[in-house]
């Protein structure tokens, strides 16, 4: 049966996938304002580099569960998922407005969380896929842009509300949110067909294939580097511009603002001209900017560079379903190899900021290194993507891939 395209029921899984994303990949791009708060706090005698370790454990788990929950999502688990997703981020949230010291932190930001959201990622992308063809780029797109809004709200919420009702009930608040949007993605979700193979964790015949290879690599590298802005534009505002840490704190905010289109405009261009096509010049335009952003010393710049980096870095969590859909022979394939690649990313997303923050120095402002370091793996990244795309459909840009 063909997927309907559209329709109530059709929007409404892009409503539920929209607030998963918001509360999963929405609290990881959360974490730079919780990171900016341990470190002259709750968490003052730990170095950037191991508080990093909690926002990257979070994110690295939620890409590695979400690869092992997918043979669960095909069998027909999907309302246990969610429910067990749920109330692990709710409850990790919740241990997080607990925290003391940095083992209760790491077990309940980074580990709880992060395993409740790869074990609710799988079943809300993979739901908005079987209920669009022709639009499936921009509905997922619309989802993942949720992300970005609760990188937006969640990060404007806990500097607001900390100095007035404490750290604690301002997580709590967090929490709260995130009991009433996953309550309401747990009534609306609907498995529309279940995939009449089981899902492999393994296939063994996308290792012969050199663009599956080449884009992997890509992807590792490129959240690699992906959140170091996200985590230290705060102090690098205030070493190199001189703004306040309230101004410098918004950064934050404005880098998930940018995303938020960043996540809709190239999803919808990837409909038109292909998934390749589009995240390419992004990841080329993020390896840009950040060797920009090193010479940018004033806060007009800092500014315009976080709406920048936030619009196109929004296309690499965003596109890379839509690539190993184009890249997949065999669709039956499709969930198991993007689970493979996502798992290598996560290894990425877990090694890179903390080499990120053991090599600035928050003590004398010195971030050259860390920029370097990030924009040497964006590059690297466009570079893998290049060759993938080129080995995949030929070197003409007239070519949709």
């Amino acid at each position: 049966m063909d997927p309907p395209d559209g329709g109530a029921v059709a929007w409404l899984q892009v409503a539920a996938s929209f607030f998963v994303f918001m509360d999963t990949w929405g609290i990881v791009n959360t974490f730079g304002a919780y990171q900016n708060f341990y470190e002259v706090t709750t968490l003052r005698s730990s170095t950037p580099s191991a508080i990093s370790w909690i926002g990257s454990v979070q994110a690295f788990l939620l890409l590695l569960v979400s690869a092992l929950t997918g043979p669960l999502f095909d069998a027909g688990y999907t309302r246990t998922l969610m429910g067990v997703g749920s109330f692990l981020v709710i409850f990790g949230v919740v241990m997080t407005s607990l925290v003391k010291q940095y083992y209760q932190a790491l077990l309940a930001q980074g580990v709880c969380v992060g395993i409740g959201g790869g074990i609710l990622f799988v079943p809300s992308v993979a739901i908005v896929s079987t209920y669009f063809d022709k639009h499936r780029s921009l509905a997922c797109g619309i989802a993942a842009s949720g992300s970005s809004f609760g990188g937006v709200i969640y990060p404007i919420m806990f500097r607001w509300l900390q100095p007035r009702i404490g750290f604690g009930w301002a997580t709590r608040i967090i929490g709260l949110i995130a009991l009433l949007t996953l309550g309401f993605t747990n009534v609306v979700v609907r498995q529309r067909a279940r995939p009449t193979m089981r899902r492999k964790l393994f296939d063994m015949s996308a290792l012969r294939e050199a663009p599956f290879i080449l884009c992997t690599a890509g992807f590792f590298f490129g959240f690699v580097g992906l959140y170091i802005p996200f985590l230290y534009i705060t102090p690098y505002a205030v070493f190199k511009t001189g703004a306040g840490r309230a101004l410098a704190f918004y950064l934050v905010p404005i880098v998930n603002a940018g995303s938020v289109f960043g996540r809709l405009v190239p999803n919808a261009l990837a409909d038109r001209i292909g998934p390749f096509n589009t995240l390419i010049p992004c990841t080329l335009a993020c390896a840009v900017l950040v060797f920009v952003w090193i010479s940018l010393h004033s806060t007009g710049g800092l500014v315009a560079f976080a709406i920048l980096y936030g619009f196109f870095s929004g296309s690499f969590v965003s596109l890379p379903p839509s690539i190993h859909a184009s890249l997949s022979r065999d669709p039956h394939r499709f969930g198991t190899r993007l689970g493979m690649s996502l798992s290598v990313a996560g290894i990425g997303l877990l090694i890179g900021s903390p080499v990120g923050g053991t090599l600035l120095n928050l003590k004398t402002g010195h971030f050259v290194h860390a920029q370097i370091f990030c924009g040497a793996a964006m590059m690297i990244a466009f570079l893998l993507l290049v060759a993938a795309r080129v080995v995949q459909s030929g070197s003409s840009i007239m070519v949709k891939t």
